[in-house]
């Protein structure tokens, strides 16, 4: 059942409402609530939006009163709850849940009055994770995080809640898979979960119609023997002339509507499933992607939820944000440590975007969630398995010893250290059985095991990596980071985290702090919008800023030269062996001083300009020094890399200057770029420095005169190596 329009035989249950209640009530008899105490109540919604519970955390009770006529067996669809409910309709007690993205379904056939009122109660919870290091609701990023307001609490009925109808035969939902696939035929495994009142014989009935290309309609019958309850039956389809998917930056991401009918021996249709689906394979070798076959790059960014209030988000807001995914030449995101909203994944397939999908769990958990994460893994594959857009399944966001980032004392470095480097429950046993579980649901995806592991020579294989040189002190200095991936390449195969934190431009900043920067709280920025003034005073003598827009441009030009310091170095290793570069992160799910290169309101920080240059089609950089010292010589080789799939003609020009202006050297040269190439050195500067003073290299380039591109490096020369030393830190 697909979250973002429910079937045409769905009723969306409305007028809901609400009242806080103290404890749990028995779950043999149902709540009995005078009507003067109930809340309006807005489901969608979180409890929090209503003004006089902005601060409530506890558990909520809500109530809907709605008539029904029964026209066969009836449904009862919760979508999405944060996080456990119980439910009684009409006095008689449903049962609970647990799990705040994957759909619920409950027969109430029998329990709906056909004549007057019916109602339904739904006591829902969602409490404080107080143990940071063991935690029990899988819910990711809402519940622990460094990038979001963590006095927000998710609370509430966050999907609507719909009433549906079927025959004898219910069909919950379907997984469909591209096992193989040639110019001729496709072969697409299903997986089709039903509930039968009886054992019945039927037939299935598939339609597979271009949605969003030209293409031939495909039909297709097959008889089940279905037995009595709830199961799941399997199969395979041989789509005949497929029409595929593909990314933004490699083609068309072609779509077909798909759907399932149950007919009946007497030919009645007992029900209809439907959904969309792009027929594509997807693969990693040795970390580099291929998808349909071709090799790529994947460039791209991590996407937290579009907004903490998840019931808020629209088709609209996520197909901008893809949108400026694209925009910045980006064709993946990470959906990073949650389950997004529907409509992200809807905006993702029709737009071309690849999702490096995240399960819901993000630092340390408590082993009593070992049960309820193999169920909800499971529900994450049938919910999300139809996404052309999802390639990659992730168990575990950085499973490892933190309680807070902004920890530096040296016994909470030591945690972490033994929690990544030696062993620990939640990556070595819990992780291990979350990847097994996705992989025998679904065997044509990559599934990583926990996001974040270092590759050690004879103790580690490792998986993506992540790397805050340059921001965490617990990490270092960039200088370091060249140092670890030289001696340990393997560790820049996938990179899906690096960063650093700017405040927002000023129109958007002075929405949630003073404008006279002398009356900041900086407390509550720490507090409420992610800011971490301790990490940021390692860098840069952000207290001397005279006013808020000097600090404004200082920290976005830091974390301008941090991300492409990182990123430069990843595309110069291309294949060699970089096969993803996933910087931290792409917007703020609240506003915040954060690592984002959007704000809340999706207002670009320069930073957004500088990635999307760094992430261009042909890109010409360099990786040089960026501090020396006078009569010492710096080489600046001149690279270039193309990611399209063809072959360009460039137009280079490289100059550099001295630190009066003068121009040193200038070359030109117009060459030919294979497709989807390495990166290639195009010719080399040698610069002997006379004076102490900033040199720059600066380039352009382009295919022709209304398309050129420009950017300049600079190298800070000193007079003594001790002074060029210092340069890394407090600028």
């Amino acid at each position: 059942m697909s979250h973002v329009s429910p079937p045409m035989h769905a009723r969306v249950l409305d007028a809901w409402q609400m009242r806080p209640v103290a404890s749990a009530h028995p779950a043999d008899t149902a709540p009995v609530v005078a009507d003067a105490s109930w809340l309006p109540a807005e489901v969608p919604g979180h409890w929090q939006q209503h003004p006089t519970l902005a601060h409530y955390v506890g558990r909520m009770l809500y109530r809907c009163r709605f008539t029904a006529v029964p026209t066969g067996r009836m449904w009862l669809t919760m979508q999405g709850v944060f996080y456990t409910a119980r439910l009684w309709l009409n006095g008689h007690a449903l049962g609970q849940q647990e799990g705040y993205f994957a759909p619920h379904h409950y027969d109430v056939t029998t329990l709906l009055h056909a004549e007057g009122d019916n109602e339904l109660l739904v006591e829902v919870a969602c409490p404080e994770e107080h143990d940071k290091i063991g935690k029990r609701l899988i819910t990711g990023v809402f519940s622990h995080w460094d990038s979001m307001d963590a006095t927000l609490n998710p609370g509430g009925i966050w999907l609507p809640v719909l009433l549906t109808t079927s025959g004898d035969v219910r069909l919950h939902d379907a997984l469909l898979s591209t096992v193989r696939v040639s110019q001729q035929q496709a072969e697409i495994r299903f997986q089709l979960r039903y509930d039968a009142r009886t054992p019945t014989q039927a037939t299935v009935r598939w339609r597979f119609t271009p949605h969003n290309m030209a293409g031939r309609v495909f039909e297709w019958s097959m008889p089940v023997a279905l037995a009595a309850g709830a199961h799941m039956t399997s199969g395979v389809i041989q789509l005949p002339d497929p029409v595929l998917w593909w990314s933004h930056d490699m083609g068309h991401p072609a779509l077909y509507a798909v759907s399932a009918q149950v007919v009946l021996a007497d030919g009645t249709v007992s029900d209809t499933w439907h959904d969309t689906f792009g027929v594509r394979t997807f693969e990693m070798r040795n970390w580099i992607p291929y998808l349909n076959g071709q090799r790529m790059l994947m460039k791209g960014n991590n996407y937290p939820p579009t907004d903490v209030r998840l019931a808020t988000v629209t088709r609209e807001r996520c197909d901008e944000d893809v949108r400026l995914a694209r925009e910045c030449h980006m064709n993946v995101l990470r959906v990073h440590a949650h389950v997004a909203h529907p409509a992200l994944y809807a905006a993702a397939d029709a737009q071309g975007v690849l999702l490096w999908q995240d399960f819901p769990l993000q630092w340390m958990y408590h082993r009593d969630i070992w049960a309820s994460a193999q169920d909800q893994a499971r529900e994450m594959v049938f919910l999300l398995g139809n996404r052309a857009s999802v390639v990659i399944w992730c168990m575990h966001n950085e499973s490892f010893h933190i309680g807070s980032t902004s920890d530096e004392r040296w016994f909470a470095r030591l945690r972490t250290y033994v929690s990544v480097f030696v062993w620990n429950w939640n990556r070595d046993v819990l992780d291990v059985a979350l990847q097994r579980t996705v992989a025998r649901v679904d065997a044509t995806r990559p599934v990583v095991r926990s996001s974040g592991e270092y590759a050690i020579p004879l103790l580690a294989k490792g998986t993506d990596a992540h790397f805050y040189y340059g921001w965490y002190m617990i990490y270092g200095v960039l200088a370091t980071w060249e140092k670890i991936i030289t001696l340990f390449p393997k560790n820049v195969r996938f990179v899906t985290e690096f960063g650093a934190q700017s405040f927002p431009n000023y129109a958007s900043a002075v929405r949630f702090m003073d404008a006279d920067i002398t009356r900041i709280d900086w407390q509550h920025l720490a507090k409420r919008h992610s800011f971490q003034p301790e990490m940021l005073g390692y860098w840069l003598d952000w207290r001397s800023a005279p006013d808020l827009q000097a600090l404004i441009d200082m920290t976005q030009e830091y974390q301008i030269r941090i991300n492409r310091h990182y990123i430069d170095r990843l595309r110069l290793r291309k294949y060699r062996p970089t096969g993803g570069i996933v910087p931290f992160m792409f917007h703020d799910a609240n506003p915040a001083v954060s690592w984002s290169i959007l704000d809340y309101w999706r207002v670009p920080k320069r930073s957004y300009a500088a990635m999307q240059l760094a992430f261009s089609p042909q890109y010409v950089f360099c990786v040089c020094a960026e501090h020396a010292t006078v009569g010492t010589t710096v080489d600046v080789p001149i690279m270039v890399v193309n990611d399209a799939r063809q072959d360009v003609e460039l137009t280079i020009e490289v100059w550099l200057t001295d630190p009066l202006g003068g121009e040193l050297v200038r070359r030109t040269q117009r060459t030919r770029i294979p497709a989807d190439s390495l990166a290639l050195q195009i010719d080399a500067l040698r610069l002997t420095p006379t004076h102490t003073g900033r040199y720059c290299v600066q380039m352009r380039w382009g295919s022709g005169v209304d398309d050129m591109k420009s950017q300049t490096y600079h190298i800070e020369v000193s007079a003594d190596a001790d002074a060029s030393g210092q340069k890394e830190h407090k600028e």
